[in-house]
């Protein structure tokens, strides 16, 4: 039953999950590009509507039908809005106020959310000392990066959008635990029908909140981000997650949370013009440490050497 959590990586599992790192840390950079010129919930419609539609097509060509019943479009409504609605508004606010890559260290922490929300919500996934370990250095990380904001001279403005940040990998958190009970629905329908509730969702607010009509028309940069956003970042990141959980399993894929900041971080750096502060380096490696305990493998590997002693 666990055997997918012992399968080992290839190089061609290796290399899809650095593009899927990139695909993920790449949808903060689209993010700090289309905030700069669309309201946020503009932006998540375009970014969850296009997603839809492509996905949707995927099925299309497999020949392949969503036909689902009301109850199941009602709990994929409110997945939707745990998953895509909720995080991406959060982000997409939190992106008009601080840089993109603090924006995914912040993100990193949905791991640690989600452990605290199954031992509340779940009866078989309880804290033990690893896993409190790593929420305690998770949240230490999380001091680090918000401290400047707190107590360094930043901005009212800075600190709201960290705590937005953060809202989003806490909405992440109870998504992942709401979303287990989908186990029925086959993965790639579950993502379309995710992400056209979600757009249904979202429509609405995006036209009484943000009246789109009245925005002027968007530049070439701002239509490339949304492409790469919703087809990039989202249609075939889901794509190469299903790919992934299939054949190298649901441990390793989660390697993915270590590598996506990194990426973010290089990303807004190298096209956005983003400064890496000390402090988004040391909340990193803080994030990333409690990570790894939480996860409990580098331990594991660790206890392993040592019994197993020098060799030779």
């Amino acid at each position: 039953m666990h055997r997918a959590h012992d399968r080992g990586m290839g190089l061609e599992e290796w290399c899809l999950l650095l593009v899927l790192a990139l695909l993920w840390g790449g949808s903060f950079f689209f993010f700090k590009i289309l905030v700069s010129a669309v309201p946020p919930f503009t932006v998540v419609l375009g970014r969850v509507g296009l997603a839809a539609l492509a996905l949707n097509f995927v099925l299309f060509f497999k020949s392949d039908r969503l036909t689902l019943g009301r109850s199941a479009w009602l709990r994929l409504l409110l997945l939707g809005a745990l998953n895509n609605i909720i995080p991406f508004s959060a982000i997409a606010f939190g992106e008009t106020r601080i840089s993109s890559g603090i924006a995914a260290i912040l993100n990193a922490t949905t791991p640690v959310f989600t452990i605290i929300v199954a031992h509340f919500f779940t009866h078989d996934e309880k804290l033990r000392w690893g896993k409190i370990i790593g929420i305690m250095m998770g949240f230490c990380g999380v001091g680090v990066l918000i401290g400047p904001a707190l107590f360094g001279g930043g901005t009212q403005q800075s600190l709201l959008g960290e705590i937005a940040c953060l809202t989003a990998a806490l909405s992440y958190g109870f998504g992942g635990v709401y979303g287990r009970q989908f186990k029925g629905l086959p993965p790639l329908k579950l993502a379309t029908g995710q992400l056209t509730a979600s757009t249904a969702l979202v429509l609405p607010f995006s036209l009484l909140v943000d009246h789109p009509w009245g925005l002027a028309m968007p530049s070439v940069t701002i239509w490339g981000a949304f492409a790469g956003i919703a087809f990039l970042s989202t249609a075939l990141a889901f794509i190469l997650y299903f790919r992934l959980l299939a054949t190298a399993g649901a441990t390793n894929l989660s390697l993915v949370t270590f590598l996506l900041p990194i990426m973010a971080l290089l990303l807004g750096s190298v096209f956005l013009g983003e400064t890496i502060r000390w402090y988004a380096i040391a909340g990193l490696a803080l994030i990333g440490t409690g990570l790894a305990a939480i996860d409990g493998r580098p331990w594991r590997k660790a206890r392993a050497l040592l019994h197993r002693g020098p060799q030779g």
